[in-house]
């Protein structure tokens, strides 16, 4: 009961809670109490306990995310900016007018990372790269926290690194900044830094590093540098072979290195092509037959194309990562391997060049230098398109053309071929020793004679033809820097087949000598080549016209294109020109050093490369337009001046040719002053000569002059006295003075 208090009194066998007994419902035995009093914050409702429990496990899970973030936030910012200068780094490469790989080049350090995108790969090979080594690629910032929470159960579970969890951004990070440490520093370090490619260069960019830096064992850098290395062909269609094995390799590029460890880099391939099957990127029926390919096992070459006009390239531009040449990459390819095949065949020692030219643009479309570039004992390293060498009779067109220009002949002219000696002591002789007699200037031409040449040279003026070709941008060497003479018409000077070249391409352009494009710019196209006059209209269609009916070499078809050989004297040079309306091509063949070689003829061993190139360049040779003002005619219908040659063309040097050398300067016995007695340095003595054929020859006490060769020239004594001064020509005449020098 209730007292008037309200005093509550307990049931037997109760005790009440405020008094700090087992509380409300106790046995007073205490085998249903509880030992201890519950922990503050919990008694009465277990509930409350529990939810306190998780409210400060939320807090925790909250507040050490933050910690970590604020922590990561802290050290990224301590990191010095991101540099990507080196990773920017990339071999120069020089490419052909269509984009294709000719020859690459290493980097300063030796390193072969070849500039390549994502675009120019193989789509089925990127979707093996990140189903292998990042599944969440397009999607996670940077880093993959699933795969780096796996990464540490495993780590947990197995007691040691089972996966890496790194994703391909943070091994570009890596790449970037490459370390030899690993630890959770670094790791970290890496991660901070994926977030920060991300961010700059975006996924395409973070993939195209990828693809350029990846390790693929030794000095070979990036995907399309492994591809060519291991396959010989550009990433941008592999096999599913192919593709899993450079998945595989950065991994562990040394470890697996097909062309050291074959059998090592078989099972990392197929590893990979297991997960591609498993994952449906291909069928299994699929994988297993890319199973059955086997790896290679060593490395091939590295492109190595127009290796000559390569270096020419990057020599002058030496700052560009990415070279486009005009070249036609195919036409290249198949006239060196042409160049180097018959080169063999021709006898040891001996080297080919050939050269071939875009008649419309100049554009030069084939250069080959050697007959290779790495054969030392042909003396591959040297460019012979550039080399000063005699041409023999191959200039012998352009003096016809000049000849036809000027109107001294015509096609059908007739012209003498018999022994004849020109300026008293020059007596030409055909190359098999015979005569023809009476021929027409067509005829003459075709059979390459000699006595006609020198005749069409003699009435033109021989330095007037040397000025043509000069004019027309042709560098022409003559003899110790002697004035032009006759034996010009046979090869007595100097010309590189480049030069040569240029001018057949102006007979086929009507006689404009094109200015040679060997670089192009990216999406560049080029327009005719306004070029230099060899030759008129006409007078360039008469001498196509005339070398398209030369007889062709054994074996090849006749009027198909127009063309001329030449033999240098001693046969040390064979050569071989020719052109259509689309194309000229020059051939060269001979030994670097200059000696001679038996049996090394121009129609023999250089006209076959001539015809082959040309059937290599494709399609259906074209003449040339005949211009309305040509006159086609027989040696009958043509005007009586033009029947037979004419004599009364340019004055010529004849008659200084024929009058006896003579020294005009000094006289003889005379005293000259010169300065000698005074000080400083002593005047220079003038010498000057009549007549004679040149080149001349000074001499002084027997010495010969180094500045001479020509009827003028000068020599600075050393010292006071009497001279000898002598002079001789090339025929053998001479005439001395002597001389007191004061």
């Amino acid at each position: 009961m209730s007292g008037a208090g309200g005093a509550h009194l307990s049931r037997p066998g109760e005790v009440e809670s405020a008094a700090g007994g087992p509380g409300e419902g106790c046995d007073l035995s205490g085998t249903t109490c509880p030992p201890h009093p519950a922990p503050l914050g919990t008694r009465g409702d277990p509930r409350r306990g529990r939810r306190t429990a998780r409210r400060i496990a939320l807090a925790l899970a909250l507040l050490l995310p933050l910690g970590a973030a604020l922590a990561l936030w802290r050290y990224a910012a301590a990191l010095p900016p991101l540099d990507l200068t080196q990773a920017a780094a990339r071999s120069t490469i020089v490419l052909d007018r269509d984009g294709r790989l000719l020859r690459p080049f290493a980097t300063a350090d030796g390193r072969w990372r070849l500039p390549l995108s994502a675009g120019g790969v193989d789509p089925r090979m990127l979707a093996m790269l990140t189903e292998y080594e990042d599944r969440r690629f397009a999607s996670h910032p940077g880093i993959d926290p699933a795969a780096i929470l796996r990464a540490a159960a495993q780590w947990l579970t197995h007691g040691r690194i089972v996966s890496g969890g790194s994703t391909l951004s943070m091994q570009v990070a890596r790449l970037v900044e490459p370390r030899t440490e690993r630890s959770l520093v670094q790791k970290l370090r890496q991660m901070v830094r994926a977030v920060e490619l991300e961010r700059r260069l975006g996924k395409a960019g973070v993939l195209d590093l990828y693809l350029a830096l990846a390790p693929y064992g030794g000095a070979v850098e990036g995907l399309r540098a492994a591809s060519l290395a291991y396959f010989g062909r550009e990433p941008a269609r592999l096999s599913f072979a192919e593709a899993a094995l450079l998945v595989a390799l950065p991994q562990s590029p040394e470890a697996r290195r097909p062309d050291r460890a074959p059998e090592a880099a078989r099972r990392a391939r197929d590893r990979v092509l297991d997960i591609a099957g498993r994952r449906g990127l291909i069928t299994q029926a699929e994988a297993e037959a890319a199973k059955a390919e086997p790896v290679p096992t060593g490395r091939r070459p590295f492109p190595m194309l127009a290796a000559h006009a390569a270096e020419a390239a990057v020599a002058a531009e030496p700052g560009t990562r990415v070279l486009r040449l005009s070249l036609d990459g195919r036409l290249q390819a198949s006239l060196e391997a042409l160049a180097a095949e018959r080169a063999a065949s021709a006898g040891p020692d001996l080297s080919a060049a050939i050269l071939a030219i875009d008649n419309r643009t100049g554009a030069v479309l084939a250069h080959v230098g050697s007959a290779g570039y790495l054969d030392a004992s042909r003396r591959g390293a040297i460019d012979m398109t550039a080399a000063i060498r005699s041409p023999g009779s191959a200039l012998k067109p352009f003096i016809y053309a000049l000849a036809f220009e000027n109107g001294l002949a015509h096609p059908e002219t007739l012209l003498d071929d018999r022994p004849s000696r020109f300026a008293a002591t020059y007596a030409p002789e055909n190359f098999d020793l015979t005569f023809q007699g009476t021929v027409t200037a067509r005829r003459a031409l075709q059979l390459s004679l000699n006595v006609p040449a020198v005749e069409l040279t003699e009435a033109l003026g021989p330095a007037r033809f040397v000025a043509r070709l000069r004019a027309a941008g042709a560098g022409i060497a003559l003899p110790r820097d002697a004035a032009p003479g006759l034996p010009v018409a046979l090869g007595g000077l100097g010309i590189t087949l480049t030069d040569l070249a240029r001018l057949y391409a102006g007979l086929a352009r009507g006689g404009a000598v094109p200015d040679l494009v060997r670089r192009l710019d990216p999406g560049e196209t080029r327009g005719p080549s306004p070029g230099m006059p060899v030759a008129d209209p006409v007078a360039a269609w008469y001498v196509a016209d005339i070398l398209r009916g030369a007889a062709p070499p054994e074996n090849a078809l006749p009027n198909r294109i127009a063309y001329k050989t030449g033999t240098s004297y001693g046969y040390r040079d064979a050569w071989a020109a020719g052109f259509d309306r689309r194309v000229t091509i020059a051939v060269w063949v001979g030994r670097p050093d200059g000696a001679a070689v038996a049996g090394l003829v121009g129609r023999l061993v250089a006209a076959p490369i001539l015809f082959d190139a040309f059937s290599r360049y494709g399609g259906e040779p074209e003449p040339l337009a005949q211009p309305r003002e040509a006159l086609v005619t027989t040696s009958a219908g043509l005007p009586p001046p033009l029947r037979h040659i004419r004599r009364d063309g340019p004055k010529t040097l004849a008659a200084t040719l024929s009058a006896p050398l003579k020294i005009a300067y000094p006289p003889d016995g005379a005293r000259i002053d010169l300065g000698l007695s005074e000080a400083g340095s002593p005047a220079a003595l003038a010498l000057k000569a009549l007549g004679g054929v040149p080149p001349l020859t000074w001499l002084v006490d027997s010495l010969p002059v180094t500045s001479g060769a020509r009827r003028q020239s000068e020599w600075r004594p050393e010292g006071a006295g009497f001279a000898r001064i002598s002079v001789m020509d090339a025929a053998g005449g001479s005439d001395s003075v002597v001389v007191r020098i004061e």
